[in-house]
């Protein structure tokens, strides 16, 4: 288990065990006052233990080392992780829905509505400050299953939230139906959120590219390119957990040695790995440059050159990742 690996399991551990300890003092609070809605934030609470428990899993899962029937590695146990746990977190919305209907129609008589206020806001402080250091260490380390823990934390916070307000205007007021209307808003929120959750896991499974880090990767190679990078084409990024697996065909001199071009190749993946700091697996399809490439070519010292440099090819997303090589006038070639 590599250290990042290691890092989200630890953590994962973490969100487990406090899972486990808020479902408890949230029975206590329900116990205490006899309410409805405490009572079905205690519910969405089995999901946030049953889900980080399958958080962690996924976590040790994605950890192990490639084999011979995984040679990707088991990165993807992640997705299907977050999709789970997006769909659990839509069920406790729609389950809080119905239990806040139900209360509409049937109130239940509150005891000690002061004891369960102070309990629940304790609860939604802790996952609040949870589910933060989930998302950030998550995205650090890319790790879909600790971003999707870390916001599903979140999401039982502002249910958590809704209900306290609630349940203090119900304190002071004494009117019932405002615990459930409270309620009803956020379970929408929290639907919402799983929503997103599910997209972006089945977006994961589907091999969908992710824009946003594409933009990212171009900006950075085109910002430390080198000369001798003449073109770059291509190019395919899939993350797998806290794997990026970069492929691309990168044209160079065609008069380079074998050693000359892995020394290419080695620094085009120093670059990646210092820009995004991720695990990387590097595959890298080197080819020889063309007379045409002259035009795009920057090298001041090819002994070989047949025609003048004239403009440079900026890259961006749409041309970086086409399968054909560039020329000057922003055309391609098929070679």
């Amino acid at each position: 288990m590599n250290s990042k690996a290691r890092e989200n399991y630890q953590f994962q551990k973490i969100v487990a065990t406090v899972g486990v300890l808020l479902f408890l003092v949230k029975i206590v609070a329900w116990y205490l006052t006899n309410s409805i809605a405490i009572l079905t934030d205690a519910l969405e609470s089995v999901i946030n233990v049953i889900s980080g428990f399958v958080g962690l899993y996924s976590l040790y899962l994605s950890s192990l080392p490639r084999d011979r029937n995984h040679p990707y590695g088991h990165g993807k146990v992640e997705f299907i992780s977050a999709s789970l746990e997006g769909a659990l977190i839509i069920v406790a919305g729609l389950v809080i829905i119905y239990e806040a209907i139900k209360n509409l129609s049937l109130p239940s008589e509150i005891q000690q509505l002061d004891y369960g206020i102070v309990l629940i806001s304790i609860t939604a402080v802790v996952n609040y400050i949870l589910g933060r250091y989930a998302v950030q260490k998550g995205t650090k380390n890319n790790s879909l299953a600790l971003i999707a823990s870390g916001k599903h934390l979140q999401s039982d916070t502002y249910s958590t939230i809704g209900i306290i307000i609630g349940l203090v205007l119900l304190f002071f007021t004494g009117y019932q139906w405002l615990d459930s209307a409270v309620a009803l808003l956020f379970a929408g929120i929290i639907i919402v959120t799983g929503y997103k959750i599910v997209r972006r896991a089945i977006s994961g499974i589907m091999d969908e590219s992710d824009e946003r880090l594409l933009l990212e990767v171009v900006a950075n190679l085109q910002e430390i390119r080198r000369d001798n990078w003449i073109d770059l084409h291509n190019l395919r990024i899939i993350k797998y957990g806290s794997v990026l697996h970069f492929d691309c065909h990168l044209t160079l001199p065609w008069y380079f040695t074998i050693v000359e071009g892995h020394h290419e190749v080695e620094a085009l993946e120093k670059a990646i790995n210092e820009g995004f700091g991720s695990e990387l697996e590097l595959f890298v399809h080197m080819d020889d440059c063309k007379e045409f490439s002259c035009a795009i070519c920057s090298k001041t010292d090819c002994p070989v050159r047949q025609h003048p440099f004239e403009k440079q090819v900026v890259w961006n997303i749409e041309n970086i990742s086409k399968n054909k090589r560039h020329n000057c006038t922003d055309e391609f070639k098929e070679v």
